[in-house]
């Protein structure tokens, strides 16, 4: 494993690997992990063969958030360079990465790492894994898109009590509230999660890719937007070569291989 000393990274197939590495702190987010994870995804964006993206945590923690030395430091970031420069852009490249990320919540996740996770597209969580809405208690509010996925997976309600009481969320909870995919026991839970991320890879990447972008756009369609959104998506899913390789296999009654193409 390729060692870049606050993220690492491996190439597992078609998998790509990614793990927050700073877990003397318990993985907390510095100005060198964001730089770091940002510069990862776009190399998984561009390279056709990750065709899925595994994130997880070292140690025991997935992310504690924002690393607060850092911020205090005499020479620290300001608030705004930390969403503008560090969180938004992670969490604008998780979105708009036309492939499946599996977030694979291997102990806490807290402030920005719970929103983090939650910005992936498959998230599954270990028995012990936890999840809080730590930002009222220094007195901020939510970020890295927690005001806008978390209501939308829990609802309104629930999701306004989680920010302002700051209450911790178990990961079996956090399944029943339908916060994640799927809690699995702790024992075995890192072959488990990519397993997921395995199958996901060996998918028609660009069908996955399209839905992806079409469950992107409706969270701001109407239905008759959606619908056409749908026509249009559908019929270039339709153009490619994994499709053909769909039909064939089932016409012909075997297993399908993908390419990804």
């Amino acid at each position: 494993m390729e060692d870049n000393n606050t993220i690492l990274f491996e190439l597992d197939g078609h998998v790509a690997r990614i793990t927050l590495n700073r877990p003397q702190v318990y993985n907390s987010f510095n100005r060198e992990m964001a730089l770091a994870l940002q510069s990862r995804l776009d190399q998984c964006k561009n390279d056709p063969q990750v065709r899925a993206i595994y994130l997880t945590g070292a140690g025991k923690a997935f992310s504690a958030g924002q690393d607060l030395q850092e911020i205090v430091a005499e020479n620290g970031p300001e608030m705004t360079t930390i969403l503008t420069e560090h969180y938004n852009p992670i969490i604008m490249r998780i979105r708009e990465i036309e492939k499946p990320v599996v977030a694979a919540v291997n102990g806490v996740a807290a402030g920005a790492g719970a929103n983090i996770a939650l910005a992936c597209d498959v998230v599954v969580a270990a028995g012990a894994a936890s999840f809080i809405q730590a930002f009222s208690k220094i007195g901020l509010i939510p970020d890295s898109g927690g005001t806008f996925f978390l209501p939308r997976l829990v609802g309104f309600q629930k999701a306004s009590a989680l920010m302002m009481l700051g209450d911790k969320v178990s990961a079996e909870e956090a399944e029943r509230l339908g916060m994640i995919y799927h809690c699995f026991p702790d024992e075995g839970f890192a072959e488990k999660s990519m397993e997921i991320a395995r199958r996901l890879s060996l998918m028609p990447t660009r069908g996955l890719g399209y839905t992806k972008r079409a469950l992107n756009q409706s969270l701001a369609n109407n239905l008759e937007g959606q619908l056409t959104v749908e026509d249009e998506l559908q019929s270039a899913a339709g153009q490619t070569e994994d499709y053909k390789e769909g039909v064939n296999a089932f016409l012909e009654k075997r297993k399908a291989v993908f390419k990804g193409k």
